[in-house]
């Protein structure tokens, strides 16, 4: 004959099994939270057509910009490719590199760097006057090398991550920040390139760009109510005779 567990025996599988159904909504409302957070980071963009900007689908290490281009810089905190600001100067080679005539042997990349706004600075730090320069590299050069030529000293991380342009900020490299609590106003879009700081669908935007509960975080709480289910018809069963 099967032997009944004592009620005290029974009683923590029970807790276990609530107590997870109960933690859904706090892990569902914590996500919620954590969508309210921004990136402080150097956003890279290319220049266009017709004086626009276009965000980069290349980091600046990896771009070969040919002669003629014009490559730029903003600081700012945003949450994604989506709503990254633009520099707030058009991307104009001929007046970037007008005293800048072509050479053999070198190629010509106009560089505009804007340090963004005092709202969007590290505390302490006060963003500098934007810059442009017209930087003359080697043919074979990369952007990142086009921007230490006219703006060092530059910081990168350990990931290779662009910190600093010309010493700004002094201090962190694509950190987490709360947004404001008043609307933002509205920011030019960017390309669907990855977001900033290696943000992904499974960590908290739903593939779109939209923010939301991922699919990996859904998943993981089904799992855990599962889990709970699991223990309560268990320790249903072990309590009969």
């Amino acid at each position: 004959m099967t032997r009944t567990l004592p009620g005290r025996a029974r009683r923590p599988l029970a807790a276990s099994a609530a107590a997870a159904l109960l933690a859904v909504p706090a892990v569902l409302g914590a996500a919620g939270t954590a969508q309210a957070a921004g990136y402080r980071y150097w956003s890279f963009w290319e220049g266009g057509t017709g004086g626009s900007w276009a965000y980069a689908t290349q980091g600046p290490a990896t771009t070969r910009p040919a002669d003629g281009a014009v490559q730029g810089y903003r600081f700012a905190v945003s949450t994604d490719s989506q709503d990254a600001d633009r520099p707030r100067r058009a991307p104009d080679f001929a007046t970037v590199c007008a005293g800048t005539p072509a050479a053999e042997g070198s190629k010509r990349v106009a560089v505009v760097v804007d340090f963004g706004t005092a709202a969007d600075a590290p505390r302490g730090e006060s963003p500098p006057a934007a810059r442009t320069a017209c930087a003359r590299v080697r043919p074979d050069a990369t952007g990142a090398e086009a921007l230490a030529a006219v703006a060092a000293p530059l910081r990168y991380n350990g990931q290779a991550l662009l910190c600093a342009i010309a010493g700004y900020p002094r201090q962190g490299c694509g950190e987490q920040v709360a947004q404001p609590a008043t609307p933002a106003p509205s920011r030019a879009p960017g390309t669907t390139a990855p977001s900033p700081a290696g943000r992904t669908a499974a960590e908290g935007e739903d593939g779109n760009g939209r923010g939301g509960p991922s699919v990996g975080l859904l998943a993981g709480a089904a799992a855990v109510v599962a889990l709970g289910t699991a223990a309560l018809v268990r320790a249903r069963r072990r309590g009969r005779p």
